[in-house]
């Protein structure tokens, strides 16, 4: 990734962690530092590229600023895993508003995938949506599910939700803000294989693992990176890790958190 996008999608991940923590809306933010919210959606999305002067405006109207520092190629990956790694999962669900999402989904046939089924098995990658796969001959179903949710359809051209039309067979990304949080669906012909997850009281469908890592490239590489530091810590001869402490991602098909069960 070139050093830009590299630098925005930090930025990104620290303004809305900076944001959710004080409990502001975008708007909110906006209003304070004098800009759009479409603008602090894009900026938070990571896909604009903002100018310093916004950045530090956005910051401050938070009490915040931003440091410069050096540090060595790659070390912000082993940084972001180790900061997921550290997050509830039970923290990481609910900042993703994913129960809220799938009870009002109802009885619309789906599967979690993406970095959304990744997360619910004990994974240390991102997930910015709620990522769902949907098969084709329910898209209509979907679109209404959409219409009732005040849905607005991601515009890359425009780079902001809204000018689309809704329906999945329509040109675009298959990318949706809704009243109840963002939404990604991949469509297809059939649902693929799942396996279920258990946290708490509740049940999810979710795509294995292994076939995240083989469809999700970016989600392929964190949890290459993460396995082979944990690798390493094991191999550490005045730090070696209890036998129980194996970490669960070397099991792809079965990685899930601590008091999950999984069934197929």
């Amino acid at each position: 990734m070139p050093e830009s996008g590299r630098l925005t999608t930090e930025i990104a991940a620290m303004l809305r962690w900076e944001r959710s923590a004080q409990r502001l809306t975008q708007q909110q933010l906006a209003d304070r530092a004098g800009t759009s919210q479409s603008a602090v959606a894009r900026i938070e999305r990571g896909e604009r590229v903002p100018g310093m002067p916004l950045v530090e405006r956005l910051f401050a109207a938070l009490g915040r600023q931003l440091a410069v520092t050096v540090e060595e190629l790659d070390s912000h990956l082993d940084a972001r895993i180790d900061a997921l790694a550290t997050r509830s999962l039970a923290d990481r669900i609910d900042e993703l508003g994913l129960d809220r999402l799938l009870d009002r989904l109802g009885d619309l046939p789906h599967l979690l995938t993406g970095g959304t089924a990744a997360l619910l098995q004990g994974a240390p990658v991102p997930a910015d949506a709620v990522e769902i796969a949907v098969r084709w001959r329910d898209s209509a179903r979907f679109t209404a599910w959409l219409q009732a949710a005040y849905g607005q359809r991601w515009n890359a051209r425009w780079r902001e939700f809204g000018g689309l039309y809704l329906a999945p067979e329509e040109p675009g990304e298959h990318y949706w803000s809704t009243r109840y949080g963002e939404i990604r669906a991949q469509m297809c012909d059939e649902l693929p294989a799942a396996i279920e997850v258990r946290h708490g009281e509740r049940s999810y469908r979710v795509v294995p693992l292994v076939t995240v890592e083989l469809t999700d490239p970016q989600a392929a590489a964190l949890l290459r990176r993460h396995r082979r530091r944990s690798a390493d810590h094991r191999a550490t001869p005045d730090d070696p890790a209890p036998s129980h402490d194996r970490d669960s991602t070397d099991h792809p098909a079965s990685a899930v958190g601590p008091g999950a069960r999984t069934r197929r």
